[in-house]
Parts: C-alpha cells; structure tokens; sequence
C-alpha cells in the first residue's frame, strides 16, 4: 500500500508541474549491442581459421576467457555457429 501512496503523490507533483519527467531507457539486450574491439579481434581469428586456444595465446587470454567472447559474439551478431558468425561479420563489414 505504501508504493500505491507514493506513486500518487508522485503523479499529483507531476500534475500540478512541480515533477520532472526523466525518460527511461530500457539497457540494451545483448542482442542490440555492437561487438566490442576485442570481440571483434577474436572473430577475426575465427574467420583465420584459429582455434581457442591458440587465439588466446596470440591475444594473451586464457581460454576460457576466448570462449566468453565466443559465446558474446554469437549472441550479438545472432549467430547458430563460428562459421555462421564470420559470414555475419563479412556481411555487417565487421571483418575485412
């Protein structure tokens, strides 16, 4: 009942102009973010045909952390596999 109480004084402050509005934005879902720089290296990798490990070694991460980027990457870009997620790269000009 105490949040019911609130939020009508609230929305009474706001009638009589004495409330400022602040618009809400929602944080963006994984799947509406950009790959980040990292992310975009090791996807570069993939598309070089390197594996986990070896991309963790070049980038001096372990490769849990490579799997990490992995999984991230084929969240954002909406992709079923590393294969599909390089395509996906090409066709967004993400990878040269």
């Amino acid at each position: 009942m105490d949040h019911s109480r609130r939020f009508d004084q609230a929305a009474a402050r706001r009638a009589n102009g004495s409330a400022e509005v602040l618009p809400f934005q929602t944080p963006l879902k994984e799947l509406e973010q950009e790959p980040t720089a990292r992310e975009i290296e090791v996807l570069q990798l993939i598309s070089e045909g390197v594996v986990n490990r070896d991309i963790g070694k070049m980038l001096f991460l372990s490769e849990e952390t490579v799997k990490s980027h992995v999984r991230h990457l084929l969240a954002k870009l909406q992709a079923r596999s590393r294969a599909h997620a390089v395509d996906v790269g090409f066709r967004r000009g993400l990878l040269t």
